[in-house]
């Protein structure tokens, strides 16, 4: 049994507990707040919250609100200017996980030269990141507790997972109430995200007794409690147990490591990024976990069982009750009728996006428990286009 554990961030989880920024110690005189290019963060007061602890603290803000949905390699190079600029030594991530993503991304920037995709492709020599404060107002991509960011690069089409050490968070604070407004869907497509991290995780080849133990819990809280947030964006229960979810999957990418179903997807949003990132998963998943069980059902069967029951699924004598389980937790979602073709995807597109699935991301692919060729994957994309 061979396996590393690292996961250096502080956590302060619970309800009303952002308040407590105003009294943690902090990694830096002056935040770089980022934010993304919708006015959520302003209109629902969270910003102007933050900005007001830091300033219990005595410690200066300035905010850079320009972050997309899919965040861009453009608007990482322009922050950290900006960051320089404003004299800021460390950056807090308020939002879903792109604008907490390209805080991550900004904090390389902030410290190294260049162009930031030099050190995305390994070209790069980087130093030590400044400092991260993550707060997130989202259940999904667990990026608090994981050193993780994901970045498109316009140009080339190419939307990458980059991490090192340094961009772990230096604190994170998850306040279920942060999350309270974020509409049904969006909240359907951002847990789901994070139940296929947990999933995901659970089926890498690099796998491990601790990786194991929070994927199943998570997948477990998902399931139960995903539907009942989607369905009452105020049960602060859902809310609560889906956000700990989230940031449990976030610390399954810590300890073992997404497959290939997310080079698919980054694939997807990266030539159309309109499309949510959990949309373009919960399209992918059924083919795909499908696909798997059938090139090679004895290296995948254990686990996918494993994963049903802990779906809540009873009497689990087949791999199949998994499909049937995350089949089950689609509908219960409210997107068993989500069709890619609804963001402009066409079966045409399933070959190039597959190629690019392999250029772009295909150290994913070395993870998976069953071997996936180019083809394969052009196969599972065509079929979940629709």
């Amino acid at each position: 049994m061979h396996f590393d554990y690292y996961i250096p961030t502080k956590i302060i989880f619970g309800r009303g507990r952002l308040k407590e920024l105003a009294s943690q110690e902090l990694p830096g005189d002056k935040a770089l707040i980022v934010i993304t290019n919708g006015n959520s963060m302003k209109r629902l007061g969270y910003l102007n919250q933050v900005i007001g602890y830091l300033q219990e603290q005595r410690v200066e803000s300035v905010v850079f609100d320009k972050v997309l949905p899919n965040p861009t390699e453009e608007h990482v190079m322009e922050a950290a200017e900006l960051a320089k600029k404003e004299n800021c030594d460390f950056v807090i991530g308020l939002g879903g996980g792109s604008a907490i993503d390209s805080a991550k991304s900004i904090a390389l920037m902030m410290t190294n030269g260049g162009r930031y995709w030099e050190y995305v492709k390994g070209r790069g020599q980087e130093m030590p990141a400044a400092p991260i404060v993550a707060i997130p107002t989202t259940a999904g991509t667990g990026t608090e507790s994981d050193p993780w960011t994901v970045i498109t690069n316009t140009e080339t089409n190419e939307k990458i997972g980059f991490g090192i050490p340094d961009l772990f968070p230096f604190l994170s604070i998850v306040d279920p109430e942060l999350m309270v407004s974020v509409p049904a869907n969006l909240t359907a497509y951002q847990g789901m995200d994070a139940f296929f991290h947990s999933v995901e995780g659970y089926l890498a080849k690099v796998a491990q007794p601790v990786s194991d133990l929070y994927a199943l819990d998570s997948i477990s809280r998902i399931t139960k409690f995903l539907p009942e947030a989607v369905k009452d964006g105020n049960n602060l229960q859902a809310r609560e147990q889906m956000a700990w979810a989230s940031t449990q999957a976030g610390m399954v990418e810590s300890t073992s490591c997404c497959i290939s179903e997310h080079s698919m997807e980054h694939a997807l949003s990266a030539y159309y990024p309109k499309l949510p990132h959990g949309a373009g998963l919960v399209a992918l998943s059924v083919p795909y976990f499908t696909y798997m069980l059938k090139k090679d059902e004895k290296k995948v069967a254990v686990r996918y069982m494993d994963m049903a029951r802990a779906m809540g699924e009873t009497d689990v004598n087949s791999p199949l009750a998994f499909i049937q389980a995350l089949k089950k937790l689609i509908k219960n979602v409210g997107l068993e009728n989500l069709k890619l073709s609804d963001w402009g995807l066409q079966k045409e597109d399933a070959e190039k996006l597959a190629v690019n699935s392999f250029e772009a991301m295909g150290g994913l692919y070395e993870l998976d428990p069953v071997v996936l060729t180019q083809e394969d994957a052009r196969a599972i994309i065509c079929d979940a286009i629709q």
